[in-house]
């Protein structure tokens, strides 16, 4: 989902398909939501207090975020909407402006506090929601904005989202459906891949190779064996670093691989050497000994696994890396014309960095009511704005 269309026409069409895509069911919200269980407990006595006062007033909230990045979380922000009102209350009759998923936001600087979302109607009827609508957009436009940022740093090659094991497994589903709005060509988990239909790829973990008493090359074959009887289809990864000499184990795999199923069978070798560490291939090798630093998994060793591997007859076999990849890092690796196949990136897709590489440690929306019964209402420069990219639903091309 990386780039949304400009045509209004088009703009429209995307949205009411993107909802028809994610039905409600889909995102499974907490049946105490409507009770406002899960909101700042002021909005609650908000809706109550006026509820108390006889006043049922229209108004139009407006939703922003404070800084640049990739928009996420608008299908199930609106079905959060149509689903969690209040009783007496029907979604039929909010009004909702909306910018697409995917869209680039807060483009012209930080300080643009672009509207994402214009929601009129009676507010006692959606109050409540305020806080769980933020948090979705909060939540998922971070884990986008970090995908697309990777995933433009890349060049067009695979970005592996392997960031489950890194949070709270309540929010591996939500976090793999923002990073494939973000770019991300695939996911690590079952569960991250649930709400658009994928299924979670990988190679092997360590444990695997532990397993079989540190053998990779037994490890991979057992590896191969179980695909081809249990999940014929699912390509052969191995994963090549567990005695930290990738380009000797790379080939030890590749050989077997080929007496045992011939020419094509692994498609690739994964890399996930530790920054602490520098992969025995390289230790004392003339070419780069103690003119470069070759900790973790760096271009020298990339490009001696690949010349190793083509120099046998496996030109085909890719090579993917993992562990500690970052936009600079993979930036440098793609201007180097480094030989990757893909990149494999974890925890800092979720914000768990220190804010650099470009990279989002947070993401916060916030929300203003800037109309009330039609007149411009609000605190002091939070006012009432246009977007001309906004699309308005049309609540009748959108099934439940």
């Amino acid at each position: 989902m990386n780039g949304t269309p400009t045509d209004p026409a088009q703009r429209t069409q995307a949205l009411h398909q993107g909802l028809r895509d994610y039905p409600c069911e889909i995102f499974q919200f907490d049946p105490r939501m409507g009770t406002g269980w899960l909101s700042d407990r002021y909005f609650v006595r908000t809706a109550n207090t006026l509820r108390h006062a006889g006043r049922d007033p229209v108004v139009t909230m407006q939703v922003f975020a404070k800084r640049r990045g990739v928009l996420a979380g608008v299908y199930e922000a609106v079905r959060l909407l149509q689903t969690q009102l209040a009783p007496g209350f029907r979604a039929a009759e909010l009004q909702i402006d909306t910018l697409l998923e995917g869209d680039a936001i807060n483009a012209g600087g930080e300080d643009d506090w672009e509207p994402v979302m214009h929601v009129t109607g009676r507010y006692g009827g959606f109050a409540h929601l305020e806080t769980p609508l933020l948090g979705v957009l909060a939540r998922r436009s971070l884990v986008a904005s970090n995908t697309r940022t990777v995933v433009d740093a890349a060049q067009g090659k695979p970005v592996i989202f392997m960031a489950p094991r890194h949070d709270d497994w309540r929010v591996q589903t939500p976090d793999g459906y923002a990073a494939q709005v973000g770019g991300a060509a695939s996911v690590s988990s079952d569960a991250a891949g649930a709400w658009w239909g994928a299924r979670g790829v990988g190679t092997m973990p360590h444990a695997m190779i532990a397993a079989f008493h540190g053998d990779t090359v037994q490890a991979t074959l057992a590896f191969a064996r179980y695909l081809r009887d249990e999940e014929p289809g699912v390509q052969v990864m191995s994963l090549v670093d567990y005695d930290n000499n990738s380009v000797e184990t790379s080939l030890a795999v590749a050989r077997a691989m080929r007496a045992e199923f011939g020419d094509g069978a692994l498609t690739g070798v994964r890399v996930d050497t530790s920054e602490r560490l520098i992969d025995d291939s390289l230790i004392g090798d003339p070419a780069v000994w103690g003119r470069a630093k070759l900790t973790g998994v760096n271009a020298y060793l990339v490009r001696k696994i690949r010349a190793a591997l083509d120099a046998e007859g496996f030109g085909d076999v890719g090579i993917v890396v993992s562990g500690g990849f970052t936009p600079d890092k993979i930036r440098h690796f793609e201007k180097e014309g480094v030989p990757t196949a893909a990149y494999g990136v974890g925890s800092s897709l979720l914000g768990h960095s220190r804010g650099d590489h470009g990279l989002l440690t947070d993401f916060d929306f916030t929300a203003d009511l800037v109309r009330v019964e039609g007149r411009d209402e609000g605190k002091v420069g939070r006012t009432f704005r246009e977007n001309p990219r906004f699309v308005r639903l049309d609540w009748d091309r959108v099934s439940a």
